[in-house]
This record gives structure tokens, C-alpha cells and sequence, in this order.
């Protein structure tokens, strides 16, 4: 008798060898896309009875298509977190995925999906550098090396064995974590449209008859977790080489019509997935509140002596200056209900706490200068317009951030990662002794904040005193002192 290590991971062995038709291809098979449109399908099919099957496209020449199609499209799925307070974990076999293909050894099976019926959606998630143009991308390699490349053609082929049917056109959803991933995505397809003089009729059919959708992508997915892997094996009846873990938070934005809402019932499911006219309010929400303090923590909390952001948030000094900056401060500039903003925010500090998912400052730190710029400062400096006076966690956290920089902090090397220039005027501001002159130096360099911040009222002098607390008192006594003064 086989033991369950022994036994494969097939649609045979676990009964489930009825396949959906094919009704989306997927550029990707990496873990998140398996953790999360994988996931999202799985909940269509069983509450909506969307009957979608997916064909998985390898987007790069090495990849998991090999190992996906050996267990026949199956994986399981580990979903862990914390939801108000409670931990939770959940267990599901994948099986939507039908057919993985990879274009760099089967051109032609590749070719071969553009033919489908039943094929009504694109998904993709190729990496923020995935969407680009590829000058020396050609429509006669097999296949161009670009995804937007290879997405022309495939469509292209679709346009020509269906002679331009309206009914054929794709509903095209890009998960890049790029802003307008669509949009962009769209763009590239019609340079190459003219690059490649494949004809204004194409082109008409691209535009009138396909819909691109741009979107927002939320979770985190650590991935093969190799480190625990037998506790993982211990839970299952079979042995499965593709094995992903995710936390149990999803959010899924997609701008769209009710055209869209239709063609993707899943207000029939419990997942948080958001059609919406415009995704960029839940842009800004999420890159202001669990992005910003993300970068908020890490130097602050780095200088207190904390390693991962559940320490951060569970510490009671640090835990309460995080909160006080999100929701006292952060929240205060966005415009958009504030009963719904405070309950992302209350996700996103449970997801901060998920004892399942270690988060090491160190590795949130990379590039904070132009971090803090994007997610950080314009609540700062929003908060500084809409109440005419200087927040004081954003503030002191923006003190931290400078202090940072320094690169050494009571005799120990910080773990600053960011570019050579940036690591080097850092290191010339602080040949300085004098705490005013260090910030009005670093303040000014409209290269990195967008504008020269000793133009605001009040801004650099408090950022002086704040730097001079840190120095002399320590974070968390140094705070003390600092907020004292309002």
C-alpha cells in the first residue's frame, strides 16, 4: 500500500477528472498568480457555477509549467492569517488550471489557444517589468521575447482564424503592479499593431471588441514554504511539489462597467473583488495607509531596536505610535468614507500581525528615500494643509527616516539600501554636527521629495528638533519629549 507521500498529485487520485472548458488564459505561473486569480476562479466556479477553466501560458523560457502540467494542474493551497483578532487557516485544492503551455518549446500549442471557443478572458502577471516594449520583438520569433509581444500575436492569431468576429474579442485583465497596467499594456499592443503594419482592421477589432482593465492586486504570497515544508505534507493525503502559502487577507480591484460585473458574477462570492468606474481612490488608499506605514515603521521602528513588522505593531510604544500615525494622521488627508477607510486600515494591522508571515524591516527598507516620497510625504504634507500644523508621528517619523540615513546607529551598521548617490550625500550631510544645518541640507534636495521642503512652514526646524531627541534621548524617549511640545 502506498504511503501518502507515494501518492501523486493527479485528477485520477483525487477524483476530479472532469475538466471546465477553457474560458481564460493566464500569462504566469508563479505563486501569486496561483494564490490569488488561481484562488479567485476556484470561488467563481463553485458559487457561481462560472465553469472557467484556465490554460496557463509560461511567460519566460524557465519556468513551472513542466512541474504544473506533471500534477495535471493541481496545487494546493495553505491560506493563513488573522482576521479581528482570530487566527485562521484554510486548505484548498486548486483545479481550475486545465492546460499549461510553455511557447519557447510548443510554439504551435500556444498558437493553438488563440483558436479556443470558449476563450473569453487574458490575465496576466509578468513582473512590474513584464510590461514593456521590446524594440527587436518581431511577430515571426516563436515567440518574441516581450509579454505585450507575445499577447499581439496570440491576438492577432485570434483576429484571423475568427475573420474579425466581434463575438471573439478577449476581456484583458493585467495584474502588473504597475499604475494603469492596462492602459499601458494596450499602448504597447498597438505600437507593435504599427511596427509590425498588421493592418488597421486589427487594429479596429483590438479597440472596439477587446477591453482592457486596469487593476489593483493585494495579497501577500510568501510562497513554496520550503522552511516547513513537512508540517505542510503532514496535512495532505497526497504529495504535491507545488505547494503555495498565502495570508487569507485578498482585495482585487478592477475599473470596469456593468458589462464587466456580469461577465465576472463575483458579487456571488465572499471575496473582497471591487469593479469599479476608477481604481485610483483604492490606489492612493492602500499605497497611503498599509504601503505608507510600512516605510513609516521601518527606520523608527529599526532605531527602537525592533526587527519584523509584527514586532513593530505588537510592541506597545511602537504598536501605539504605528496606529496613531495611520489613523490619527494618515487617514485624516484621504478623501474618500472614513467608516471604509478605517476598516482597511484595521486589515491591514491585522495583517501586520499574522504570526504565520515573518516581515523583516530590513527588507522593507530598500530605496526609503523614494518610498517615503510616494507613500509617506503627501500625507505629511496634506495633513500640514487641511489642519495648518505639523503632524506629529508623520514628522517624527520623517526625523527617523534622516537619522537613518546616517547609516550607523549606537556603534551598529543600519541596513541602508538605496542607490550609490543617495548612500553618499547622506554621508556628506552628516559629516555635520550641527542638527538645523543637516536638515536644511537634506530638506532641499528637490530630487528626491519633489520640491524643496524648507519652503514649508515650521517643517525643518521641528525636523532639527526631532533629530536632536533621537540622538540624545533615544526613540522612544526622544518621541516622548518631541510630542510634549504640542
Amino acid at each position: 500500500m502506498l504511503t501518502k507521500s507515494e501518492i501523486k498529485l493527479n485528477r485520477k487520485n483525487v477524483e476530479l477528472q472532469q475538466k471546465p472548458p477553457i474560458k481564460i488564459l493566464q500569462f504566469g505561473e508563479g505563486n501569486f498568480l496561483r494564490a490569488f486569480v488561481g484562488y479567485a476562479i476556484q470561488e467563481l466556479n463553485k458559487k457561481a457555477q462560472f465553469n472557467a477553466g484556465i490554460a496557463v501560458v509560461q511567460p519566460i523560457d524557465k519556468g513551472l509549467v513542466n512541474m504544473l502540467n506533471d500534477q495535471e494542474g493541481l496545487y494546493t493551497l495553505f491560506m493563513k492569517g488573522v482576521k479581528k483578532g482570530e487566527e485562521i487557516q484554510e486548505v484548498e485544492l486548486i483545479s481550475n488550471i486545465v492546460k499549461g503551455v510553455d511557447p519557447y518549446t510548443h510554439f504551435n500549442d500556444y498558437l493553438e489557444l488563440a483558436k479556443e471557443e470558449s476563450l473569453e478572458f487574458i490575465i496576466s502577471n509578468t513582473t512590474e517589468a513584464g510590461i514593456a516594449y521590446v524594440a527587436s520583438d518581431t511577430p515571426t520569433m516563436q515567440p518574441p521575447s516581450s509579454f505585450p509581444a507575445k499577447l499581439t500575436v496570440l491576438l492577432y492569431e485570434r483576429f484571423k482564424h475568427f475573420n474579425g468576429d466581434a463575438n471573439k474579442g478577449l476581456t484583458i485583465i493585467p495584474c502588473e503592479l504597475i499604475n494603469y497596467n492596462a492602459d499601458t499594456l494596450k499602448d504597447i499592443i498597438q505600437k507593435y499593431i504599427a511596427d509590425w503594419d498588421l493592418g488597421d482592421a486589427f487594429k479596429s477589432w483590438l479597440l472596439n471588441h477587446c477591453s482592457f482593465h486596469n487593476t489593483l492586486v493585494d495579497r501577500i504570497v510568501p510562497g513554496y514554504p520550503k522552511d516547513d515544508i513537512e508540517a505542510y505534507n503532514k496535512q495532505l493525503d497526497y504529495k504535491d511539489n507545488l505547494i503555495v502559502s498565502a495570508e487569507a487577507f485578498f482585495l482585487w480591484v478592477i475599473e470596469g462597467d456593468d458589462a464587466l460585473k456580469t461577465k465576472l458574477p463575483f458579487h456571488k462570492t465572499n471575496l473582497d473583488v471591487k469593479i469599479v468606474k476608477n481604481m485610483q481612490p483604492y490606489r492612493t488608499r492602500k499605497v497611503r495607509i498599509l504601503n505608507g506605514a510600512h516605510t513609516t515603521m521601518v527606520p523608527f521602528s529599526l532605531l527602537y531596536g525592533n526587527t519584523t513588522v509584527k514586532q513593530s505593531v505588537d510592541n506597545a510604544f511602537t504598536g501605539e505610535f504605528i496606529n496613531k500615525a495611520v489613523f490619527d494622521e494618515i487617514i485624516d488627508t484621504l478623501d474618500m468614507d472614513k467608516a471604509e477607510l478605517n476598516g482597511f486600515a484595521e486589515e491591514v494591522f491585522d495583517r501586520f500581525r499574522n504570526p504565520f508571515i515573518v516581515h523583516n524591516l530590513s527588507s522593507i527598507a530598500l530605496n526609503s528615500i523614494s518610498k517615503f516620497k510616494v507613500r509617506v510625504l503627501p500625507s505629511l504634507l496634506g495633513f500640514i494643509h487641511k489642519n495648518n500644523k505639523i503632524p506629529t508621528h508623520l514628522t517624527f517619523a520623517f526625523a527617523a527616516l534622516l537619522r537613518f540615513y546616517k547609516g550607523t546607529w549606537q556603534g551598529q551598521t543600519l541596513p541602508v539600501n538605496d542607490s550609490e548617490e543617495i548612500v553618499k550625500t547622506f554621508n556628506n550631510i552628516w559629516d555635520s554636527n550641527n542638527y538645523s544645518e543637516i536638515t536644511k541640507k537634506s530638506l532641499s534636495i528637490e530630487d528626491y521629495w519633489g520640491e524643496d521642503l524648507t519652503q514649508v512652514a515650521g517643517l525643518t526646524d521641528e525636523i532639527a528638533t526631532a533629530l536632536e531627541l533621537i540622538d540624545t534621548k533615544g526613540i522612544e524617549e526622544g518621541f516622548k519629549a518631541f510630542s510634549n511640545q504640542y
